[in-house]
């Protein structure tokens, strides 16, 4: 067995020795300012797509240069020093870049071994990003992990820069995850009383709600994102507590993640309202922030807060149609059925304006069917 292994290590390093002397090498691979001399056997039998490209009449087999424009220098460094080792690298930044590279050019073997690298370091600051990969490119075995992983931590996951950046940037694969969030149970092996704080004598999962749907749950305050620098805090510190007030409702307004972060760490209080009664998270939801919303909601906001007319964030953000801040605000334990001053739901204003995302979350969340088609009489000013 010695022996054989002392083979199979000696032939993977002559192989890599191999890619960098470059002898007897037919085909030339550009990626930006990245030039890599690769041997053509070597391409076609690693890769279905270099293999097409390689085996017929095409423009990369006159010239044996190819351009690839979809991966950098450095991935597809990695990616031909796989298929000529079989030697997934072990740097935790680059696995997420060349799994997609491995997709594209259908390295099965190699995708595989990045799937595991990613499942391994799973996060709550990386799990958004890791499940939005795994969704996009297909990887059943990590999407199934990481969709676990998240269930067991929904909250925390959802309070992160990460998901704010996926709901941004990849809102159809946030929209399956989503439903995919909905059918998996929570990872079981770790229970979220063991992540999010001390452990309760209940045996009832952490995702369970409490009785007052108004007020998120105790450990969102444990979860915040780290607080700015202390000469940022301190600053802000030195301002009148009703003008940390004013400012937290302005950042809320704009979206800005950071500057809510530095007053909430200076202290500003999280539940000030301006002249509307409206809080910084009815803010944040009726502009669809949500990464301003997942700010908030961590450092503790009230989820049911009701403003002069006794509509709640819920009411707003479903109002104006954003599906990741209903979400958001659904896994706080927003109350589905909350009614305002006239007793209208959020599923009425997701219903009249004809928000068919909002619609099925609320509906997925337990919302009352009964009285979405009532009648909408009354002045606009009146409507919540």
């Amino acid at each position: 067995m010695a022996a054989s292994n002392e083979v199979q290590e000696s032939t993977v390093v002559h192989l890599g020795d191999l890619l960098d002397e470059g002898k007897g090498a037919m085909v030339t691979l550009v990626a930006g300012e990245t030039r890599l001399v690769a041997h053509r056997a070597v391409l076609v039998t690693g890769s279905p797509v270099f293999a097409s490209m390689l085996q017929h009449d095409t423009l990369e087999v006159g010239s044996c240069l190819v351009n690839i424009t979809d991966v950098e220098g450095p991935v597809l460094r990695e990616l031909l020093t796989y298929m000529y080792t079989l030697r997934a690298p072990r740097l935790a930044s680059m696995a997420p870049r060349l799994l997609i590279a491995a997709d594209k050019y259908c390295v099965s073997s190699l995708k595989a071994q990045c799937e595991q690298q990613l499942a391994t370091a799973l996060a709550v600051d990386n799990a958004a990003a890791t499940a939005v990969l795994a969704v996009r490119h297909c990887c059943p075995r990590l999407r199934q992990t990481a969709v676990s992983y998240i269930k067991g931590r929904t909250y925390q996951v959802m309070a992160t820069q990460g998901w704010a950046d996926a709901v941004r940037t990849q809102p159809e694969d946030v929209v399956e995850l989503s439903r995919l969030l909905a059918e998996t149970p929570p990872e079981s092996s770790t229970p979220a009383t063991a992540v999010c704080g001390p452990s309760s004598s209940s045996s009832s999962p952490s995702t369970q709600p409490p009785s007052d749907h108004g007020r998120s749950p105790a450990v969102a305050a444990q979860h915040t994102p780290p607080p700015p620098d202390d000469a940022a805090v301190s600053r802000l510190r030195g301002l009148p507590r009703a003008k940390r007030g004013r400012r937290l409702i302005e950042a809320a307004k704009v979206g800005a993640v950071e500057q809510l972060r530095a007053l909430l760490a200076a202290g500003a209080d999280v539940t000030v309202r301006d002249e509307g009664n409206w809080t910084a998270l009815h803010w944040a939801a009726d502009r669809g922030h949500v990464g301003a919303a997942s700010c908030l909601v961590g450092a503790g906001a009230e989820v049911g807060a009701r403003s002069r007319e006794q509509s709640t964030p819920l009411h707003w953000a479903a109002y104006n149609g954003h599906t990741a801040v209903v979400r958001l605000l659904l896994a706080a334990y927003a109350d589905p059925n909350v009614r305002d001053r006239y007793g209208r739901t959020p599923l009425h204003w997701a219903v009249r304006n004809v928000q068919a995302e909002v619609v099925a979350e609320l509906l997925q969340a337990g919302a009352d069917r009964g009285g979405a088609g009532m009648t909408w009489g009354g002045p606009p000013w009146s409507w919540p």
